[in-house]
């Protein structure tokens, strides 16, 4: 089961995310402008932040498997049409219908891990799950980017369309939701989605967790954008250097999403803000690192500060995931992964762009990377509030 939900969630990723390797050859190709090519994955997102909750709502109530088809289709199916159009506007508008289903298969995928796994188990088979994101994101940069370039993107990003739908038809067939679960869910009356909103908005720790992942998906997403600019224009690094130390956060980010897990599941059985904690105090400190580091600093100087920032903020995704989905009841376990997510890309929206404005404000690297510092440390507190409210609450 673990294996099918991996699968969809990463072909998926494949997909969506290719929009952001794929974004030069697309704009050459539609003589786009920078921020209309930067328009792009912002419409994956906000397609996303559209059909998390929903979506959330609908799995809770039906299961994941058809969902499983349904999302494959939805995604191949827009970016294969975007492969046909050479309007702007109409090729905007297939990458949010896109990011409808990559947003959706977060909440499904996710309700299947809380559904197959005990919760001294959730934190690994979690992590194995989003390595699906960031897999399927680095794919579409070494396989999608450089075959496109010799082939074209419209052929290309076609070919890999067919192969996830053809992946979504695996994991459809082998796919199948707990007995125990789907008999339970039988027997339990159905809520109305008003109803469940409301549930979700009442969840005090439901609303700390999220808004705590607004900061952490946020300042994920300033030091995958602004990684390469500050070596390169700061450190004075090569680009392709600054582009080799982007990829070893990301990969250290996919280990963390294992490895915290892991953590969380045998060291502090299943308790898990504790980690987020932990997560926020490295994030912050390895920020407050690159905010001072002196001009001309060494690559080998930066490889370990990058690993250990990446590990971290990059690392923290199915720790969150777990722990929306933990402290509701296990039938809301997809509407609150989905409300969270929701959330959580308000941070992905907003702190990228006031990074940005902070160092062209101040002319520094300094005060961006400070303001990030700044993020944690609210973050570290809103945790500490929900580490309490956990203990009030559910003996945690």
């Amino acid at each position: 089961m673990l294996a099918c939900l991996l699968l969809a969630q990463l072909l998926v990723a494949f997909i969506g995310r290719s929009v952001g390797p794929l974004g030069v050859l697309i704009g050459e190709d539609l003589e786009l402008s920078k921020s209309q090519i930067g328009m792009l994955p912002a419409a994956l997102f906000l397609g996303q932040a559209l059909a998390s909750i929903p979506v959330g709502f609908v799995v809770d109530q039906t299961g994941s498997k058809t969902l499983l088809l349904l999302i494959s289709l939805c995604v191949g199916s827009s970016f294969i049409l975007m492969t046909f159009s050479h309007h702007f506007g109409f090729v905007l508008l297939l990458v949010v219908i896109g990011g409808l289903g990559y947003g959706a298969m977060h909440p499904v995928t996710n309700r299947g891990i809380i559904h197959w796994f005990q919760q001294t188990q959730r934190g690994f088979a979690m992590g194995i799950k989003q390595t699906g994101i960031t897999t399927g994101s680095a794919l579409a940069g070494l396989v999608l980017l450089p075959l496109s370039a010799m082939y074209g993107w419209r052929h290309v990003v076609a070919a890999a369309c067919l192969l996830l739908i053809i992946g979504g038809v695996v994991s459809f067939t082998l796919y199948h939701d707990s007995i125990k679960e789907t008999a339970k869910q039988k027997n339990e009356s159905r809520s109305s989605f008003l109803h469940s909103m409301q549930h979700m908005m009442k969840n005090k720790p439901l609303m700390l967790v999220s808004i705590s992942a607004m900061g952490l998906s946020g300042s994920q997403l300033c030091l995958v954008t602004y990684i390469v600019i500050y070596c390169y224009e700061y450190l004075h690094i090569s680009l392709f250097l600054s582009g080799v130390l982007l990829v070893l956060s990301e990969v250290c980010g996919s280990i963390g999403r294992i490895v915290w897990g892991v953590i969380s599941d045998r060291l502090f059985k299943g308790k898990r803000v504790i980690i987020l904690m932990m997560i926020s105090g490295i994030a912050g400190i390895s920020s407050m690192t690159l905010a001072f580091l002196p001009p001309f600093t060494a690559f080998e100087v930066m490889i370990p500060v990058t690993m250990v920032f990446g590990f971290a903020i990059s690392g923290f995704n199915a720790i969150w995931m777990n722990v929306a989905s933990e402290v509701v009841d296990t039938r809301f376990s997809g509407l609150s992964s989905g409300f969270s997510i929701t959330l959580g890309s308000l941070g992905v929206i907003t702190l990228p762009p006031l990074f940005g404005f902070i160092v062209d404000y101040f002319g520094s690297f300094t005060a961006g990377w400070i303001m990030i510092v700044g993020v944690m440390i609210l973050v570290f507190g809103l945790l500490l509030l929900l580490l309490k409210e956990m203990k009030t609450k559910m003996a945690y």
